[in-house]
């Protein structure tokens, strides 16, 4: 008899970001490589065309939103009548019943690390679930070994209990060509080359700092085009935005709110360079994306980013912003040096699938099941 999975999809309609990705490219994995388990898709009862790839996968509406307060046991009520062998929560809390084991994705413990870049609001959601979250669950994906090794030291969560999955960048990224590049910097007005950072607008990116970098690099009177900064504001976004005033940039920096998915193969492709210089990240994916497109990046030396980088990208550390300033002017200004980053960028991204994501979690849904 086959197992009944049960996959929490519902942040795919509340949130535009990584774990919505997550939950997508995964789905879709799942549905080419398995197709007799009895899947139900969790989703907003407020989404009208839920994520459904496969003949196997079966919607269930749900009306406790994503990170409502009271979710842990309105979800469990909601599911309850589901009879699951397995309920997968790949945004990490899930309901304190209703499943007969679960796996949760633990994607990053930023809110651990540096609990000063949350609200008070999200402090209170995260730390006062993350501890239930890790022992709750019967096994734990993690999207980095950083990451596994927060989980390890900072929760007491055994080593055993935690699977490493590394995520992966869509097939969609990946050199284009200069007119398919060219279409997508003349709509945003930007001549090729410019830094590029890609992610929220949130303290954690570390934008402050590579705000403080850009403008060294500018003092310099090296010729580097316009900073761009592409994603949607988070919390705390305003340091930002006061930084960027007080550094005299606002000319010189071109702020990119909610750039279309279809476009950002284009902006990567057309950057001379991608600035990641986060204080953390659980798995860093816009480096991965840039890669993919053969651009060079720039990234801190901390937590899953140089795992996920390898060999391939310039290692600097987040609180110097010279540290940062030098190797973006490399990345932008050392032929010799672009080429060979290019090349080793191309050839790291190609380690990484949603192939790979997919059957390896599919791995720990059959080893979990087997257990019920």
């Amino acid at each position: 008899m086959n197992a009944r999975i049960a996959i929490d999809a519902r942040i795919v309609y509340y949130s535009r970001g990584g774990i919505r990705n997550y939950t997508l490219h995964l789905l879709h994995g799942l549905a080419a490589r398995d197709r007799t388990t009895d899947y139900r898709v969790l989703h907003s009862r407020k989404d009208a065309s839920p994520p459904l790839p496969g003949p196997n996968f079966r919607p269930v509406s749900c009306w406790t939103p994503a990170h409502h307060r009271l979710e842990r046991w309105a979800l469990g009520v909601e599911i309850a009548r589901l009879n699951c062998d397995l309920l997968h929560s790949p945004d990490f809390i899930p309901p304190a019943f209703g499943y007969r084991r679960s796996v949760i994705t633990v994607h990053d413990l930023n809110f651990l690390h540096y609990p000063q870049f949350l609200t008070a609001e999200s402090q209170r959601y995260y730390n006062d679930q993350i501890a239930w979250a890790v022992q709750r669950a019967d096994h734990i994906l993690a999207d980095s070994h950083a990451t596994k090794a927060d989980l390890v030291s900072l929760l007491d969560v055994a080593g055993e209990r935690v699977t490493v999955v590394h995520l992966a960048a869509d097939p969609v990224y990946r050199p284009l060509p200069e007119a398919a590049v060219g279409e997508v910097t003349t709509r945003y007005g930007l001549a090729p080359g410019y830094p590029l950072f890609v992610g929220t607008l949130e303290p954690r990116k570390n934008l402050p700092g590579l705000l403080q970098a850009y403008r060294l690099l500018v003092d310099a009177a090296n010729s580097t085009g316009p900073l761009v900064l592409a994603g949607g504001k988070g919390w705390l976004y305003e340091q930002v935005f006061e930084q960027v005033e007080a550094l005299h940039l606002a000319d010189r920096v071109a702020f990119l709110d909610r750039v279309p998915d279809a476009d950002l193969p284009g902006l990567y492709c057309g950057a001379g360079v991608l600035a990641i210089p986060s204080f953390y990240e659980g798995f860093g994916l816009p480096a991965l994306e840039a890669m993919a497109c053969g651009t060079p990046v720039v990234a801190a030396d901390r937590a899953s980013l140089p795992e996920v980088v390898g060999e391939a990208a310039l290692l600097v550390d987040p609180d110097d912003p010279g540290d940062i300033a030098q190797a973006l002017e490399r990345a932008l200004a050392d032929a010799p040096q672009r080429a060979r980053m290019r090349e080793l960028g191309l050839s790291q991204a190609a380690r990484f699938s949603w192939a790979r994501t997919a059957e390896e979690t599919l791995a720990v849904y059959r080893m979990v099941t087997s257990e019920v």
